[in-house]
């Protein structure tokens, strides 16, 4: 595929918590896709007008919330003409938007605890805005969002140009730390919401539809590329429509979504996990990729394999796998089989980076692995998740158009944390 630089915008990530909080919003998460909660991947895209029906109707059951995860990612995003610039929330499309999958927090909107920081600025309407004469109230798991919906231009990375882009302006809202808003780009999954009018509420789309259908992109797709180790700001790239052939060697592996259920509802795939050259922690097994979860979570009796063979022993403070220097220096590679190819994590790129082991409240001189224990058995259609520890060693595209999971090899993946 042709390289669209164009399409590309940095994103920023960030840690939510601690790694006991970390590591128990993981572990509830992987309970609620377990069970099946608002599915998201591109089976909701392709059965979005049966979704839709459902959302309208009001639905309240429990949800999967981008305000319960551990790690977060925001870019820039202008709004209006001349545009104003906000940091917002990166949602792949497991939270309650409500299918307004822009959604803009501005400084008076701000209720409750004062630890939620909204935009410094208003939002400012401009030629390009119209006020549909709607309000919008949404429940997150969380937090909550009151507000106006408006049709506005939405312009990424000051080449993408979305017009005519339903968004949602906030009265109110609580449960957003240092965030402007939210920003959709996962396939169409309406959630829970209370609407003035319902009318017209079908032909909502989110950010990367509009842009497929505008011609602006060739594809619903999004290709995501991080620089492990690196500090806070810009610290990854989303291109959207592409793949950016910069920031890969080799060619992307495709697989097709897997068949197994609750895991087909998502990014779902299917993968062999061994450690080392003998030890089977998965063989055929079903999971997901989800860049909100933290850690890289595997079926619990794969969990013990892999604590026995590392020797690592659970730490108290953080909840997380430890072990000594030693044990280190005679630790093997994981090796994931997804499709065709093989991907390897060396010792140094299953251990959390010590750097930044404050950052998640744990020991400086300690060494931490980021595989965890997912908490289910596995053989239950959800084996595995492949998070935020695990992709960001690879570049990973994710196809909703043509129903599939790429993955490709990224030239520092083997640096030592």
């Amino acid at each position: 595929m042709s390289r669209f630089i164009i399409n590309s915008v940095p994103f920023e990530t960030r840690l939510c918590h601690d790694a006991k909080q970390i590591l128990a919003r993981d572990q509830v998460r992987a309970k609620k896709l377990l069970a099946g909660l608002q599915p998201h991947g591109p089976s909701a895209f392709h059965n979005k007008n049966a979704t839709k029906r459902d959302s309208i109707t009001g639905s309240t059951r429990e949800s999967i919330d981008i305000t319960d995860a551990g790690v977060a990612y925001s870019v820039p995003v202008g709004v209006g003409q001349p545009p104003t610039m906000f940091s917002l929330l990166i949602d792949t499309g497991s939270s309650n938007t409500s299918g307004h999958d822009l959604l803009i927090f501005p400084s008076l909107s701000l209720t409750g605890d004062l630890r939620w920081i909204g935009a410094d600025k208003d939002y400012a309407p401009t030629s390009t805005s119209i006020d549909n004469q709607r309000t919008i109230d949404i429940s997150y798991g969380s937090g909550a969002f009151t507000g106006s919906e408006y049709t506005d231009q939405v312009t990424l990375g000051g080449n993408l140009v979305a017009k005519k882009q339903s968004i949602g302006i906030a009265s109110s809202v609580r449960g957003f730390s240092g965030v402007d808003g939210i920003l959709g780009i996962g396939p169409v999954n309406l959630a829970s919401g209370t609407y003035s009018d319902t009318k017209g509420l079908e032909a909502i789309s989110p950010v990367t539809e509009t842009l497929f259908n505008s011609g602006v992109i060739p594809t619903i797709s999004i290709g995501m590329s991080y620089f492990p180790g690196g500090g806070a700001i810009a610290n990854g790239e989303i291109t959207f429509g592409a793949t950016d052939t910069a920031k890969f060697t080799g060619s992307i592996n495709y697989v097709p979504i897997t068949t197994i259920n609750p895991a087909d509802q998502y990014w779902g795939i299917d993968e062999d996990l061994t450690y080392g050259n003998d030890i089977q922690l998965l063989r055929s097994s079903a999971g997901i990729v989800d860049i909100s979860t933290t850690f890289l979570l595997i079926a619990s009796d794969s969990f013990k394999v892999y604590r026995r063979a590392t020797g690592a022993e659970v730490d108290d403070a953080t909840g997380l796998l430890t072990i000594t220097e030693s044990q280190f220096l005679n630790m093997e590679s994981l090796f994931f089989t997804i499709g065709s190819e093989t991907y390897e994590l060396t010792p140094d790129a299953q251990i959390w980076p010590r750097g930044l082991n404050e950052t998640i409240e744990g020991d400086k001189d300690k060494i931490y692995l980021i595989v965890a224990d997912m908490g289910s058995p596995s053989g239950a259609g959800l084996d595995f998740i492949n998070g935020f520890a695990f992709l960001q060693r690879f570049y990973s595209v994710f196809d909703t158009t043509n129903r599939r999971f790429g993955l490709a090899r990224m030239k520092f993946m083997k640096e030592v944390n």
